[in-house]
């Protein structure tokens, strides 16, 4: 069927008015411009990584912007580079005990949850946060106020209104989301799935945020504890030798200072 770029745009409903005053929607702008943040500043999404845990002193940080679906994809693709699956061998079963210490499919609906229902009005980014112990995803403001925080932890959170419905209907034609409040249960079961302790999902009485805590798998940490490096013990001779050495000092008195009398085996030290 041949259309006009008009009459695709309102086909998809993503500009309105007269053709001589054609004006675009924020959905089209959104989802069809390759810098929605010069009309909707700080339309980005944040993916910082914390190798040595949120304390550290060493980040790494990615920005994603440009058209909603594209930097959906990208940040998740990034996200994935830190991913990592194990295998358990059981010595009673030939069947193995597979995860991950992230799933991706519970990552996926709670970047994409982010981005459906975040206000393009607040200046903030959707941020992702990872380290050893959980990714975390955060969005402003928080869940509308018909959802109560007790149902929101158990998982049966169902609104009444939805934000940025027609966002919403663009994800779900991408395949990037199903809608109707399934993203909540969504994630707990892929965290139960993958054996991972049970999501966590904060906000405040005024709605001014949401977070969503994904708690890595417990048998990632136990791996990260057996695997930690190990300080080894030291000699009787390097601590006599540290005591002293606070000059320079030549080979005979070193020596002296570690009791050896033999030049072969003090090189051999």
């Amino acid at each position: 069927v041949n259309m006009s770029m008009e009459q695709l745009a309102r086909r998809l409903n993503i500009v309105g008015g007269p053709p001589e005053t054609l004006f675009p929607k924020n959905v089209g702008l959104l989802f069809f411009i390759e810098q929605p943040e010069k009309f909707f500043p700080v339309t980005q999404i944040d993916v910082v990584y914390f190798p040595d845990g949120a304390g550290g002193e060493r980040f790494e940080e990615k920005e994603f912007r440009g058209p909603l679906a594209q930097i959906t994809r990208n940040a998740l693709r990034h996200i994935e580079t830190y991913l990592k699956q194990t295998v358990v061998k059981h010595p009673d079963r030939a069947e193995a005990t597979r995860f991950w210490n992230f799933p991706y499919a519970a990552i996926e609906e709670a970047v994409v949850n982010a981005i459906y229902h975040r206000s393009y009005e607040i200046r903030e980014p959707v941020e992702i946060r990872i380290d050893q112990n959980e990714l975390m995803v955060l969005s402003f403001p928080g869940p509308d106020r018909s959802i109560r925080i007790e149902d929101l932890q158990q998982g049966k959170a169902v609104s009444r209104r939805y934000r940025n419905r027609r966002v919403g209907e663009f994800l779900t034609e991408l395949d990037l989301t199903e809608g109707r409040s399934t993203g909540i249960p969504k994630i707990m079961r892929e965290m139960a799935q993958n054996g991972s302790p049970k999501p966590i999902f904060e906000t405040d009485e005024e709605r001014s945020y949401f977070l969503i805590r994904l708690p890595v798998h417990e048998g990632f940490q136990e791996i990260e504890q057996e695997s930690g490096l190990q300080t080894p013990e030291v000699t009787p001779e390097v601590k006599r030798l540290l005591g002293v050495l606070d000059r320079d000092m030549s080979r005979v008195e070193l020596m002296a200072v570690l009791r050896l009398s033999d030049e072969k085996h003090f090189r051999g030290r």
